[in-house]
């Protein structure tokens, strides 16, 4: 695949056991991303600071949101490598959505809103509106950047819905976000063993990191240590929202480099080598 101009993670990260501790590691490292880029202007420019400074190496894009159009030109200008957020449930805010876009995604959420177990279960009804939602967001990423999202995302998570996880709606061998990682006792047993399951489903088709963790809280400092400490040995992403002040603050002042030390800060999901097969 040639290079476009703006990376979307063209070379897919190695492929990865559930638990992220069987893994055949190329190096290690840290890979910040930011997500929600194109979802408003000061979404963007946030973020946009935060690659700036060196503290976010990578980001994933909102389409049909007000400022999906400008945020692709801004992300060609910094070349930040981007990938694409699903979104399932936050209203397209682009001026001149298609009437039936607007109808499938209202649809979606929802169901997805409805309870907290519900994106678990297969909604077959809503198979048509889910496969339809996720092929134009394809589209339309491919149009704003040139190039076919080779990492894809989703706002709250939901790209690990189970209409797109059985549905298979994610195109085989791209990066793909996996579940949160969490340690002994931090979550329930039936929590974790789910988690474990989709992640298994998920890297039997696309590549996932080791780990991946949100950047908040940000207190205690000693959990931010032990992740910069799994990054040492680990591919670890770890997820982040600049329109919250705090992070934004904690990225942009220094705290942030100089928490992670001498931990190898990847500038991209390009970066990682592809080193398993293609999935089918």
């Amino acid at each position: 695949m040639t290079p476009a101009v703006v990376q979307a993670g063209q070379e897919p990260a190695h492929q990865n056991t559930a638990e992220g501790a069987d893994c055949e590691h190329l190096e290690a490292g840290l890979i910040v991303n930011a997500d929600d880029w194109g979802r408003d202007r000061q979404t963007t420019d946030l973020i946009r600071d935060c690659v700036a400074y060196g503290s976010v190496s990578a980001t994933s894009a909102m389409v049909f949101m007000e400022d999906s159009e400008r945020a692709a030109d801004v992300a060609r200008e910094c070349g930040v490598d981007v990938g694409l957020h699903l979104n399932f449930t936050a209203e397209f805010s682009l001026p001149g959505c298609s009437a039936r876009l607007v109808e499938h995604q209202r649809r979606v959420a929802i169901y997805l809103r409805l309870h907290r177990f519900a994106p678990i279960v297969f909604r077959r009804q809503l198979a048509d509106s889910f496969e339809y939602l996720v092929q134009s967001q394809l589209e339309e990423f491919n149009r704003l950047y040139d190039v076919a999202p080779q990492r894809i995302d989703g706002h709250h998570h939901m790209h690990l819905c189970a209409n797109v996880l059985y549905g298979k709606l994610l195109p085989a061998g791209i990066h793909v976000r996996r579940n949160f990682s969490f340690g002994p006792g931090e979550k329930g047993f039936a929590n974790r063993l789910y988690r474990r399951f989709v992640d298994s489903r998920l890297a039997a088709r696309h590549q996932l990191v080791d780990f991946l963790f949100s950047l908040p809280p940000l207190d205690p400092a000693v959990r931010l240590q032990r992740i910069f400490a799994t990054a040492r040995q680990s591919v670890v992403e770890l997820e982040t929202h600049p329109v919250n002040t705090n992070e934004y603050f904690f990225l942009t002042n220094g705290q942030m480099l100089r928490q992670a030390g001498d931990v190898l800060l990847r500038g991209g999901f390009a970066a990682l080598r592809k080193a398993a097969s293609p999935r089918f």
